[in-house]
Formats: structure tokens, C-alpha cells, sequence
């Protein structure tokens, strides 16, 4: 039971309206849903009876609402005491891409968080308050259900990795067709990139490949290049071993853009949340992070052997 879930409970429970909750919260009326049913099935227990016409509180919902706001109170009161103590640094989560620039920029307000964790974990770790921000990819539907905002930094056009002798490794791109996407079958760690390669398949043509050994990234995923025979999406995952030089990279016909967000939640307006937002966009304008510039960037890199 999440503190979120419990202010989103309040909210139906005294305006007895779930659009109108939604309003006041300045959320989507099917994430406000979503969150209630979740809570509900957390607590084994209906909180509310509901139909077109009206919202009442069941026995349950009833009882409920005098410890919410007892809670809610606590927490509240606890966080203003920690403020007023002490002015603590914003925690900045990342994933695998984080610009020696941005550390230096947000030294002063912001902390980088110890765990480097996959994108789906940050966005929840900002979502119930164990990150204030964190660089990462996120899609609508995640922003929505978790009710997050994000800003887009920088977009990375993800090339294709192919074995050196291949027809296409002298080419200047790869048509998308013969491109294969690798989808882990562990989704605790690469759910965000399956989605991700799932979605490119379906809109590009790509064909699926499914692993189940972390071969998305690392010499893995070399090795799975060179027993495929085939060009091969890489992930924007930074990898440590070193580019094999029977391997090439090559863009794709059809691109591949991999966008990462500065990502926190909607309704923290902490004037150091948009002391970072301001920052980064900044950032960003002047390292001219976008589409247009990583292509341009890629394309010079793109050699036999180069590990870009």
C-alpha cells in the first residue's frame, strides 16, 4: 500500500466522483481507476461501489478513510520536519547513459543514486519516492499509469551490428528487414528494452529473435552477431567488453530512436526539481541532443571494427 495509492483513495472517497478525483489530482481518469482496483486487490477488500451513476464507500472504504488521513497527515508532517532540518540533495537515477557534463551541472542540488538500475525499475523508483529524477526511457502508458512527467533530453539512433564479411557491412545502411531484434526472456531486467525491440519489429519489419541468457548486451550479444549471421539491433545498454573486429556497425533504413527522458513526478513543484529540468533542458539545447545530431554524429562512426 503506497502513499500515492492512499491520496488517490481520499480523493474518490470525498468527491465521491472519479472524474472529479481525477480533475483535482490532475491525473487520467483510467490511471485513477487502475490505482484504486490495484489497492483494492492489495487490500483483498472493495473500496467503493461504483456504477454510471454514482460512487458510495463500501463498509471497507469506510473504515479506511479516517487511517489515510491519519497516515497521509504523518507523512506529511514527518516530510516538513526533514525539510525544515536540513536541505537535502535531489537523488538523480540513470540507467546507462549519463554525460560527464550533467554531473557537473546539477553538483550543487542533485546527487547521482548508487544503483544503475533498468528503465522500468527507475521510473518506479521515482514514482513512489525512492528517486526525485532519473535519466531514462519511459513510454506514454508508463507516464500515465505511474502519473509522471518527462522531458526529452537527447534522442540515440541505435545502429545495427553485423559480421564483417556480411553483403551489408560494405553498404552504407541496412534495410530493416534484415535486421534481427534480440528479446530477453528475463523481463525483471530487460522488460523496457523488449517492449522497446517489440515495437520496433512491428513498425519497421525487423524479425524477433528470442534469448534467454542477457545476450542484449556484452560480449553476449557479440556472440549471439556472430552465430546469427545477420545484422543485429544493438541496445542503447553501454557495453564493456571491447568491439570485435570482425564485426561492423551500420545505420538502419529505418531508424531505430531510442529517446531518453529526465523523468519525475507531476506534482512535485520543489523549486529544485525545476532548478534540474531548467538545467538539463538547457544542457541539452547547447550539446544539441536530438534526432538530427546523434544521426549525424553515428554516421562518421560507422566504420568496420569502430566502437563508436
Amino acid at each position: 500500500m503506497e502513499l500515492r495509492q492512499l491520496r488517490y483513495f481520499l480523493a474518490v472517497a470525498e468527491e465521491l466522483h472519479f472524474t472529479r478525483a481525477a480533475e483535482r489530482l490532475r491525473i487520467a481518469s483510467p490511471s485513477l481507476s487502475q490505482q484504486i482496483k490495484k489497492l483494492e486487490r492489495e487490500l483483498g477488500a472493495a473500496l467503493f461501489v461504483r456504477d454510471r451513476r454514482h460512487v458510495e464507500l463500501t463498509r471497507a472504504g469506510a473504515a479506511l478513510v479516517g487511517d489515510a488521513r491519519q497516515i497521509l497527515e504523518l507523512a506529511d508532517a514527518a516530510a516538513q520536519r526533514v525539510r525544515g532540518t536540513a536541505r537535502t540533495k535531489l537523488r538523480l537515477g540513470h540507467v546507462s547513459w549519463l554525460p560527464g557534463e550533467l554531473t557537473g551541472l546539477l553538483g550543487d542540488v542533485a546527487r547521482l543514486d548508487e544503483w544503475v538500475l533498468p528503465s522500468h525499475t527507475q521510473v518506479v523508483r521515482v514514482a513512489d519516492g525512492t528517486l526525485d529524477l532519473a535519466l531514462t526511457w519511459v513510454d506514454e502508458r508508463r507516464l500515465a499509469e505511474l502519473d509522471l512527467a518527462a522531458h526529452l533530453v537527447r534522442v540515440e539512433t541505435l545502429p545495427a551490428v553485423l559480421p564483417g564479411d556480411h553483403r551489408f557491412a560494405r553498404a552504407e545502411t541496412v534495410p530493416a528487414a534484415a535486421v534481427s531484434v534480440l528479446v530477453d526472456s528475463d523481463q525483471s531486467s530487460w522488460q523496457a528494452w523488449n517492449e522497446f525491440a517489440l515495437g520496433y519489429a512491428a513498425a519497421s519489419g525487423a524479425r524477433v529473435v528470442r534469448i534467454d541468457d542477457g545476450g542484449v548486451t556484452g560480449q553476449a550479444f557479440f556472440d549471439h552477431v556472430t552465430q546469427l549471421r545477420v545484422p543485429v539491433l544493438q541496445s542503447p545498454k553501454r557495453h564493456t567488453a571491447p568491439f570485435p573486429p570482425s564485426l561492423a556497425r551500420r545505420p538502419i533504413t529505418t531508424p531505430a530512436r531510442w529517446p531518453w527522458f529526465l523523468v519525475h513526478r507531476r506534482d512535485d513543484d520543489r523549486p529544485e526539481v525545476a532548478l534540474v529540468v531548467e538545467r538539463v533542458l538547457g544542457l541539452r539545447a547547447t550539446m544539441r541532443w536530438d534526432a538530427g545530431s546523434a544521426e549525424r554524429h553515428e554516421s562518421r562512426e560507422q566504420q568496420p571494427g569502430h566502437d563508436g
